[in-house]
């Protein structure tokens, strides 16, 4: 009896034990913790289908050396038409126009001229005032001889009248402003008068006059007094 009852243990214990699930090998059972997780997490997207940024950036850098060439040049081409009419515009001014700045021998040859033409038709004496009305219609023209002519008359009487000797020098003369047919002078003179009898009388004066150049000469065309 006892043998029996042993057996029957023995069985029993051995299908407990083959029918349980071993609960202890924690690989065979799953984790609830795990599943929770899949569910949870999203789809994490394929590195690979990702864009190539570094292809992008290559392609950028060979950009870059042409759009800024092209900028360049348009910078460069803008800038020289710039310097182009600003030069254009300074040639262009009186200031460069006038030739009394530039032009030293055309400046000397016009200051002489002028200058010898009114020694001439300012000096005269008693008996040489002929030769005077001369030279005057050699050097003066226009309005310049109309008034020379018209004045002269009187010079003409009084010197006769008086015995007057009349002596004119160009001391200074400057031209203020010169082109290619035209000039404009500032003068001054000293001019020595003398009376039969009487002692020298010694004056200055200070005339305007324009000139203007005729057949390779210059003409006084006319005289002002400032």
């Amino acid at each position: 009896m006892n043998s029996t009852a042993t057996d029957a243990t023995d069985a029993t214990d051995a299908t407990d034990t083959t029918d349980a699930p071993d609960v202890s090998d924690p690989t065979e059972a799953p984790d609830p913790a795990d599943a929770t997780a899949e569910k949870a997490a999203p789809d994490t997207p394929d590195v690979t289908d990702a864009p190539d940024v570094s292809e992008d950036v290559e392609v950028s850098r060979r950009r870059w050396p042409r759009v800024l060439g092209a900028l360049l040049a348009v910078a460069l081409i803008a800038t020289g038409g710039a310097l182009y009419a600003e030069g254009r515009q300074l040639r262009d001014t009186p200031a460069t126009a006038n030739l009394a700045l530039t032009d030293a021998e055309a400046t000397t040859r016009v200051t002489g001229d002028v200058s010898s033409a009114l020694g001439k038709i300012f000096s005269y004496g008693p008996g040489a005032t002929a030769a005077t009305r001369a030279a005057a219609k050699e050097v003066l023209a226009g309005k310049a001889l109309q008034q020379y002519a018209a004045l002269f008359g009187q010079v003409e009487r009084q010197s006769a009248d008086q015995k007057l000797t009349l002596t004119t020098e160009v001391v200074r003369a400057g031209v203020t402003r010169l082109t290619a047919g035209s000039a404009h002078l500032l003068v001054f003179l000293d001019q020595v008068y003398e009376r039969r009898g009487r002692a020298p009388t010694t004056a200055s004066a200070q005339l305007t006059v324009v000139a203007e150049l005729r057949e390779g000469r210059w003409w006084i065309v006319e005289i002002g007094s400032t």
